[in-house]
């Protein structure tokens, strides 16, 4: 009987043992993974879709009413500026020219001899004056109905390229008809827009690169131009870019992929992505600092597949923990078993 209290005491006691081995082993630093802090180049690239537009556009209209008896336009084909497009009828306003020079011929003629009787007192001076403005008003007259005549002619406004026309020689055309469109294709310009956090780092002169579809070249434009306001609707800011070196693979009003890169930054404060503790009010890192673990704020930038860029909280050369970041309390002790 003796015997059985002996053994059953020294059992009692083994046990006691062991489960204070335990409680010392749970008690003892927890071995963690280790990341050094590193720099390195991160960045944030963008495609955003554009449209290339001819320098200059204009839709060509007659100032005046009128039958067309003359059309010169080829499609298809270039102009230069001052080209006639067009002839309107103008027998009546000509008629009315004719008519007008005549007179002008006349009170010319009574003016000159009105200024010579003038100088013998043959007539008063306010006989004069008013042959003298006759002459005046018909030329006044001249002028007025030449240009008229000129708005029966409809020229080229600029060197460019004619498009498809609309009407036929001995149409009546009004101020509203679209005769023709005329396009400068020679110089082309960019237009894309840019997401409203961005716009910022949009600037006049900026060199822009992007390409075409079913093309793998490379173009290249600078900013000129930017909206005055952000878009209501895409809440994003249109930009103009004139296009460096155009050739004739690049066709006015075909799509474009403009290719930006915002956030480039060869010098930034990376982490593995892991290693991010999301909280309620921000982002924390666990910091291994002599054995202690120290919960640090930190301000995140960018992101990519596997690092997270930081802005502010930690440094290069820094000591963070990438594993067991769930069982880790603030000021708990660790232990490094290997450090990337």
């Amino acid at each position: 009987m003796a015997g059985l209290i002996l053994l059953s005491a020294c059992k009692e006691k083994k046990n006691q043992s062991t489960q204070g081995q335990g409680n010392q082993r749970q008690q003892g630093p927890m071995a963690v993974l280790g990341y050094i802090v590193k720099t390195g180049a991160v960045s944030e690239p963008l495609q955003l879709p554009g449209t290339l537009l001819p320098m200059e556009e204009t839709e060509m209209h007659s100032e005046v009413s009128g039958r067309v008896t003359g059309l010169y336009i080829n499609e298809g084909t270039n102009v230069s500026k001052g080209a006639l497009l067009v002839k309107l009828f103008d027998g009546d306003l000509t008629a009315q020219l004719k008519k007008l020079e005549v007179q002008l011929q006349i009170a010319q003629k009574t003016e000159e001899r009105n200024k010579e009787l003038l100088k013998i007192n043959g007539i008063s001076q306010q006989d004069y004056d008013l042959s003298f403005l006759q002459v005046n008003n018909i030329k006044a007259d001249i002028e007025l109905l030449k240009t008229n005549i000129a708005k029966t002619e409809i020229r080229a406004p600029f060197n460019g390229k004619i498009g498809f026309r609309n009407i036929s020689t001995g149409a009546y055309v009004t101020p509203s008809t679209i005769i023709t469109t005329i396009r400068q294709v020679s110089q082309l310009k960019l237009q894309f827009s840019v997401p409203e956090k961005y716009t910022s780092q949009i600037h006049i002169g900026q060199i822009i690169s992007f390409s075409t579809d079913g093309s793998s070249k490379k173009y290249l434009a600078r900013v000129y131009a930017t909206e005055s306001t952000v878009s209501e609707s895409s809440r994003g800011l249109n930009v103009r870019c004139i296009v460096e070196h155009s050739d004739a693979s690049l066709v006015a009003g075909a799509f474009a992929k403009v290719d930006m890169d915002f956030a480039k930054n060869d010098n930034a404060v990376l982490v593995p992505s892991q290693a991010i503790l999301p909280q309620a009010r921000g982002k924390k890192l666990v910091l291994f600092n002599g054995g202690i673990a120290k919960f640090v704020d930190v301000q995140t930038g960018i992101r990519d597949s596997a690092n997270v860029e930081i802005i502010s909280g930690v440094k290069p050369g820094d000591t963070i923990i990438t594993t067991g970041l769930l069982g880790i309390r603030p000021d708990a002790k660790i232990k490094l078993s290997k450090v990337q």
